[in-house]
This record gives C-alpha cells, structure tokens and sequence, in this order.
C-alpha cells in the first residue's frame, strides 16, 4: 500500500502527519520524501543514508555533418526543446522532458545522446533502522522535478520489490505537475486539511485536481479547534460529507504542539494522547484501504 500525503498548500502539516505516522506505522515500512525540490522529511526522521546517487536524465545533442534538417525532431518535440531558426535545428537541453521521441524519429542518426544532471536519490534507514527510507533532491538550478520523481518512483518500486512494505510518500504541497505526479503512483491520497480561509480553498482545489486521477482520497484536519475558527472547521467537515471525502482525524491546534513542530521533533512522541491520535489515523487509514479493496472485489 503506497500512501501520498499531500496538501494543497505549503505549511498545511503533510511532513509532520508523515513523520508520525511513520513512527507508529509497526508494520514495513518505506518514508518516502518526494518533494524534491524543498524535501523536509529528513528534518523530522534524521537518516542514516546508506547510498546516494547522481540521477540523470538523457537529452539530446546534434551532429551537424549528420543533420539534415528535416524538422521531425522538432516536430514531435512537445515542450520545444528543439527549434528550427532558418532552417537550422538547435537544441536546448534545459527544456527537454527525456521522452526520447527525438532518437526515435531522426532518419540521420543526427540526434546524439548526451545527459543532465537532475539531483540526487538518497537511501537509508530511520527510526533506528526499522523504517526504510528514500529521499529524492533537485540539483540546484534544475527547473525540471518530474524526471527525478519518475526515477524515485522505480527506487522505490526496487525497494518493495526486493522487501515488501507499505509506503509513506511525503507529497510536494499544490496541484502543480510534481504533485500529480507523485500522486498518480499511490494507492490512496491523504489530504490534509488546513481549516483557515486560504487553506480551505487550497484543500477544495487539491481535491478537484485529483478527482481525475481515479485514486481513494481521504482527509485530515489539522490545526483543529483554534479558538475563534470554528467555522473554518466546519467548513471542512462539510465540504467532505457533501463529496463522499472520508475525513478520517482532526488533529487538534495545541500550543505544545507547535512547540514540538518547531523544534523538529514528531507529534506523536509528544504525549500518549498524541500518539494515540496518530495511531487511530494510522488504524483508521488500513481500514479505508480494506474496505476499498473489498469493494473493488465484490
């Protein structure tokens, strides 16, 4: 069971609610931190990092003795990394997406492999070993995270292949194309839900972006019952009855809490109360998961 926990804006708590959920998980587990462009989850779960590796993305170069300007790399160039500029073709690495359509389409054998570099994919353990983990990491300068998630994606798949468990991916925050993608790959979306206005909306356009996905989505509320913002939790506690959105916890807005957060340590060593929480979300999480899965069969 791969399990995206994301958010529709920044600072709505995913990391946290990951990182506690992992330390209560007691089953195989994989912390995954897939939002590579700003990962955090390391910040919580410090890793023992036992492998680290340069991910690469293959893009293309020209040979002009080659080249004979037929335009049918440009033509099935999607993102326009490849132009024609009075009858030349040029090549502009930065923007390529590595489809490779380009090689498949050259008559000439014009188009050359070349590679850029992505960033980094780090593997280790957590919790004193007993929780794998994966991290993925854009280099700097590099616009382009999909291509590294893709590739963290088939790490993570290797992983669970060669010792079966169950995934906790740490979404990128938003709708944009890194957490689509991300999100495409799980089994079941945890939403997590931060109750103020702007939060709110956030949380509303997250669940419509991910409607086309066909994925189980569930729902936490985090940061509930500040004092004066009982509406805004109702708000969300509405919006998921009236779409079939399971909301499955309502972590409560706490002083100590915060204080917990910003010091980096998880929510759910913070009192048994706490844990208990994070347990019952995590129970709570296997049981939609179960009675998807039955109904799927039936």
């Amino acid at each position: 069971m791969k399990i995206a926990i994301a958010s529709g804006k920044g600072g709505a708590g995913k990391t946290s609610v990951a990182a506690s959920l992992a330390r209560v998980w007691e089953s195989p587990l994989v912390a995954v931190d897939t939002d590579a462009e700003a990962p955090n989850l390391h910040l919580f779960l410090p890793p023992s990092i036992e492998e680290s590796r340069t991910s690469w993305l293959r893009v293309p170069g020209l040979d002009k003795e080659k080249c004979i300007s037929c335009e049918k790399c440009r033509d099935i160039c999607t993102y326009k990394a490849i132009a024609s500029f009075a009858g030349r073709i040029s090549i502009f690495p930065e923007m390529c997406h590595g489809c490779g359509g380009c090689f498949a389409v050259c008559p000439t054998d014009a188009i050359t492999e070349g590679r850029r570099e992505l960033g980094t994919l780090e593997s280790g353990t957590v919790l004193e070993g007993s929780v794998r983990f994966l991290m993925g990491r854009t280099r700097i300068g590099e616009s382009m995270t999909p291509p590294l998630l893709r590739q963290e994606h088939k790490a993570l798949d290797a992983m669970l292949e060669s010792a079966p468990a169950d995934a906790l991916l740490d979404s990128p925050p938003g709708v944009s194309c890194p957490a689509v993608t991300v999100t495409r790959d799980a089994d079941m979306i945890l939403l997590v839900a931060d109750p103020t206005p702007f939060g709110f909306h956030d949380f509303k356009l997250a669940h419509q972006a991910f409607k086309p996905l066909n994925k189980p989505v569930c729902a936490v509320i985090n940061r509930a019952g500040a004092e004066g913002n009982e509406e805004g939790d109702e708000a969300v506690r509405s919006y998921c009855r009236e779409n079939g959105l399971p909301l499955l916890a309502e972590l409560p807005f706490e002083r100590a809490a915060a204080e917990q957060y910003a010091s980096g340590r998880l929510l759910a060593d913070l009192s048994p109360e706490w844990r208990e929480r994070f347990i019952a979300l995590r129970d709570a999480l296997r049981a939609e998961y179960a009675r998807l899965k039955e109904a799927a069969h039936a």
